[in-house]
């Protein structure tokens, strides 16, 4: 019996001691388990959790409850150097970076022949930059090829041309072109230096030069003889000095015009300036419906056979303010021409505004509907002018010569039908025939002679028509005439001064009929 009772105690001893270190083994766990949320966010600030190794750390730290483990100290952080305030930063700049020289993107209307390789430093050869560039335009209709501001491009002989490209095309100049000035750039001699040939719907314009820098070939055409030269006799008989050219090597016998479109539709150009052609500034041939305006012509008084704008084969012309200075006509108007309207223009230095020279070599001319008003002239050599050779065959009819404002012209009136620029020429019967020309309102200050009317015996000039002339003399360096008649009939509407009496009132007793094959 006492020995059951002794096993009994026992047990209980076993199972108390048992229940009390489950007991204490239980607390502990909660207590783990369900910390403060102060402790929490002190535990999240002062370590990263690492996955679940964070759990089996803090359960092998807290193994011993008798024992709390030390937390581990928070990492130092590193602390930037001090800079020094006294000193500005050092920053590196940005390497520089140089546009790509791709064409634009397709489907892009816009052309700049940088994106094509051109330099634009006036050394380097731009011409297949611009070849280029017009190439890619070309495809495109109502497209723009840009040559932009504060850039100069050397430029050697190069032709825009269709017919295969699209219409309405923009040739936008707001920088410099220059031509090249070495004798190998030319070759045997060029007609042209840029040409825009048979395109429909072209215009250029801008506020950019295109620079011909001509005057090596100037130098090699002295001296230059136009057909009135020989009317104009200095009192002192003096010779002007040769052009002289900062170039030293001989050019070619053919000069090239500047800037020349031919066989095109719808020619427009505004705005830039031509300068220092080596002979025409801006031609039309062969061209319909053109406008020009705003534009500008520049070059010596004594540059010789440097025309502002030339018209030949053309016709449905407008020209109007624009300023013209050159040593040739301001405006030459050539054979196959009518329809044509100018006004508002300047003029001066040059040789006015021409109809002709006509007939050359026996051939046929035909110029018709030509209407000149509202221009100013100065210091010009003839101021409006009808010229023709001697042999040809055809008509000029149908001029108006309005409101002309003179100031110091050699020679403002002149029909000669006798135009030779040769030292001699032959005489010949047959005759551009000149007929239905009007001068009204043409006032100002001549300084050798106030008309000059030299027509054919065989075909004299008829309906000459004259009213509101104002002409006075101002006595500078050369001999001066009364006016001159020759052949020359028509009417006088008002009077005039100084009296015009040559003039033949009505119309010729006999006058030679042009053949059917003459006749325009």
């Amino acid at each position: 019996m006492g020995s059951i009772t002794i096993i009994m105690l026992m047990a209980v001893l076993v199972w108390s001691i048992t229940l009390e270190t489950c007991i204490a083994r239980r607390g502990r766990h909660w207590r783990q388990n369900h910390r403060s949320s102060s402790d929490l966010s002190d535990s999240l600030l002062s370590k990263k959790p690492k996955s679940h190794s964070y759990h089996h750390s803090s359960h092998n730290n807290n193994h011993n409850h008798h024992h709390k483990s030390k937390p581990k100290p928070k990492p130092k952080l590193k602390t930037p150097p001090k800079s020094d305030h006294n000193k500005s930063p050092v920053v590196s700049p940005p390497p520089k970076v140089q546009p790509p020289s791709l064409p634009p993107p397709k489907g892009s209307k816009v052309f700049n022949v940088m994106d094509f390789g051109a330099k634009g430093d006036g050394k380097c050869d731009d011409t297949k930059a611009f070849e280029a560039a017009w190439a890619a335009a070309c495809k495109v209709e109502a497209s723009m090829m840009i040559i932009p501001p504060e850039y100069t491009f050397l430029v050697g002989p190069i032709s825009f041309s269709g017919p295969y490209c699209q219409a309405n095309i923009v040739f936008q100049i707001d920088g410099t072109i220059i031509a090249p000035t070495d004798s190998k750039s030319w070759g045997k001699g060029l007609m042209w230096w840029i040409d825009f040939t048979k395109l429909k719907g072209i215009k250029v314009q801008g506020k950019g030069v295109i620079d011909g820098r001509g005057s090596g070939w100037w130098q090699q055409d002295y001296p230059f003889i136009d057909g009135e030269t020989k009317l104009i006799v200095p009192l002192n008989n003096s010779v002007p000095m040769p052009i002289r050219s900062e170039f030293d090597w001989k050019m070619p016998s053919i000069k090239p015009t500047a800037l020349r479109f031919y066989g095109s539709v719808g020619v427009e150009v505004s705005g830039i300036t031509i300068q220092n052609s080596p002979q025409c500034h801006l031609k039309f041939d062969n061209c319909v419906d053109v406008l020009v305006h705003d534009m500008a012509v520049s070059s010596p008084g004594d540059s010789p056979n440097t025309d502002g704008i030339h018209l030949q084969n053309t016709r449905d012309v407008l020209i109007h303010s624009s300023t013209l200075a050159c040593g040739d006509d301001c405006i030459s108007i050539q054979t196959g021409c009518s329809n044509v309207y100018i006004h508002n223009v300047n003029c001066g230095p040059g040789h006015g505004i021409s109809i002709g020279s006509l007939g050359k070599d026996s051939t046929k001319a035909c110029v018709s509907n030509i209407t000149v008003r509202d221009v100013a002239m100065h210091n010009t050599m003839t101021g409006v002018r009808i010229k023709t050779w001697q042999g040809g065959v055809g008509s000029v009819k149908g001029i108006l010569f309005s409101n002309i404002q003179l100031n110091e012209v050699q020679l403002p009136i002149v029909i000669d039908q006798f135009y030779c620029d040769h030292t001699t020429c032959k005489n010949q019967t047959s005759a551009v025939a000149v007929e239905g020309v009007t001068y009204e309102r043409i006032k100002g200050t001549y300084t050798v002679k106030p008309v000059h009317f030299a027509c054919s015996d065989d075909f004299p000039c008829v309906d000459v028509q004259l009213s509101g002339i104002e002409l006075k003399p101002v006595q500078e360096r050369y001999h001066m005439y009364d006016p001159f008649c020759w052949q020359t009939f028509g009417e006088l509407n008002s009077p005039t001064l100084p009296p015009i009496d040559c003039l033949q009132i009505g119309k010729p007793a006999r006058n030679r009929v042009q053949s059917d094959h003459d006749v325009c």
